[in-house]
């Protein structure tokens, strides 16, 4: 397998579900504004839409969107834990937070990483933020991950998204039930380990 990532952006999500696995993979760093890879091959060629994640399977088949992503490499290793069984009330749950996570959040901030935005515009985004992180400041209060006790690949998604707060002017410090989280996941060694990584890879 191939994963194509850029450092920091929420191709961390399955960067980090594939050492949580144990998984081999290739892990190619992709210029995103130049969209090229691999010493100037065109990124585009291999993922139209131009941004990542992107999974290569062995036989050449191409997985796009972290959402999917993660949830094809859970089931690679069920025993794992990292996703409920296909078919379960569980599995739609994960489904569930996939989602919140991707429109409710992740689509949020994008507006706050371009400089073409006005500031108004940007503290609206700010604002809408703030009233997710209240809603899953009160999941969390009762338990240490979004499905309860087990790690899955939806936390790894919300870590990644929650990092960004630091960078768009979003202080956690109103809501300390999410500091600690993102400090309970940052501390789980596959996490610690993809988190090095992708800072030597920003690096090069």
């Amino acid at each position: 397998m191939k994963l194509y990532f850029s450092p920091g952006a929420c191709s961390l999500s399955p960067h980090i579900v594939l050492r949580e696995l144990g998984l081999p993979a290739e892990i190619l760093k992709v210029d995103l504004g130049a969209k090229t890879f691999d010493g100037g091959k065109d990124f585009r060629a291999v993922n139209p839409k131009g941004y990542v994640p992107v999974l290569q399977l062995d036989d050449g088949t191409v997985l796009t969107e972290g959402p999917a992503i993660v949830q094809y490499l859970a089931d690679q290793k069920p025993a794992s834990g990292l996703a409920p069984a296909n078919g379960s009330i569980e599995r739609y749950r994960l489904q569930e937070w996939l989602n919140f996570i991707s429109t409710e959040l992740h689509k949020q901030f994008s507006p706050l990483f371009n400089p073409q935005f006005p500031e108004e515009v940007k503290e609206l985004q700010r604002q809408r933020l703030r009233g997710r992180f209240d809603y899953l400041a009160q999941i969390l209060a009762g338990q240490d991950f979004l499905m309860g006790a087990q790690f899955t690949v939806a936390d790894a998604y919300l870590f990644t998204v929650l990092s960004w707060a630091a960078y768009v002017g979003l202080d956690l410090a109103p809501w300390p039930v999410l500091q600690a989280y993102i400090e309970r996941v940052s501390q789980r060694p596959a996490v610690a380990a993809t988190l090095a990584a992708e800072r030597e890879a920003k690096k090069a």
